[in-house]
């Protein structure tokens, strides 16, 4: 896409309602891979796009949000979590806060074979979580919102928010890498699955238990 034309269309997206819109699974924009960011847009509406998407991952409220989500085709993505869970949520899960981060550009790989699963949801997918298995452990590399470099590693639960707001920059979506007989609505999460790990509801469901915290 010609910079002109995504420079109109990010201020075209601010121009408009607040928070911003999420757009759901099946709109094109989600399946396709997003472009390098390399500058096309100024300063200040860079800084501006941070601002709104950061707003918009709050209003939701999610912990990360990728820019195709709002229909921004560019390798950019916020992530942060004050990891607000119980204390045996949190030791379970690795789930640790997370500040306020800008990934531009950001790849990851997985650092050892550790896994681990535990169900997932996406705000371009409401109403629905299911399991799935990542590495426990990876390294992300990319730059911040300064263009600073990126090369550190994540664990627990702030890798699995890494993993999954680039893989969005990549065309893909949690439940292409999810147990799909895992898949249940939010409502029966909270009903059902509401475990620290989802080893009952691997035995109950009928999925695989490896990384599911399964004995």
């Amino acid at each position: 896409m010609p910079t002109s034309s995504l420079s109109e269309l990010v201020d075209e997206l601010l121009s408009g309602t607040h928070p911003l819109p999420i757009i759901s699974a099946g709109v094109p924009v989600l399946r396709q891979p997003a472009l390098p960011y390399e500058g096309q847009l100024s300063q200040d509406q860079l800084d501006r796009l941070l601002r709104a998407m950061r707003d918009t991952m709050h209003a939701a409220p999610g912990v990360g949000l990728a820019a195709p989500q709002i229909g921004v085709p560019l390798r950019l993505a916020v992530i942060e979590d004050p990891a607000e869970v119980t204390a045996e949520v949190a030791q379970a899960r690795g789930r640790v806060p997370q500040p306020y981060r800008v990934l531009v550009n950001p790849s990851y790989e997985p650092v050892g074979d550790g896994r681990a699963g535990f169900f997932e949801g996406c705000l371009s997918i409401p109403g629905w979580q299911a399991v799935v298995s990542r590495p426990e452990r990876i390294r992300l590399r990319g730059q911040d919102e300064t263009g600073r470099e990126l090369d550190e590693e994540f664990t627990g639960w702030p890798a699995r928010i890494v993993q999954h707001e680039t893989d969005h920059l990549d065309g893909v979506l949690y439940l292409d890498r999810a147990e799909t007989r895992s898949l249940s609505s939010a409502q029966a999460v909270t009903d059902y699955w509401s475990q620290p790990t989802p080893a009952a509801a691997a035995r109950v469901l009928g999925f695989p238990t490896h990384g599911t915290g399964a004995p």
